[in-house]
């Protein structure tokens, strides 16, 4: 992700209604947003500063899978990125 650019989107590429963003909090604390379209949407907050990149990767991944959430745990943890649940 771009420091300068603070957000990146991902929408299912298969024409599902997943969701994975990235978002600059307000104390500066970037945080995943996941949202079904339906009626789940979680919330993390990510610890650190991951490399750039990395994180967008995994998120790329992860959107385009059939098991979203899952393969997301599972990206962010061969990436080594830390994350803690903050709503959902």
């Amino acid at each position: 992700m771009d420091p300068k650019m603070g957000q990146a989107f991902f929408h299912d590429p298969h024409g599902g209604a997943d969701f994975l963003g990235i978002r600059k909090a307000r104390d500066g604390v970037t945080e995943i947003v996941y949202d079904d379209g339906v009626a789940r949407r979680m919330v993390w907050r990510v610890e650190g500063k991951p490399q750039d990149g990395k994180l967008t990767d995994a998120l790329r991944v992860a959107v385009g899978s059939l098991r979203v959430v899952p393969t997301l745990y599972d990206e962010l943890k061969k990436r080594a990125i830390s994350i803690e649940r903050v709503a959902g």
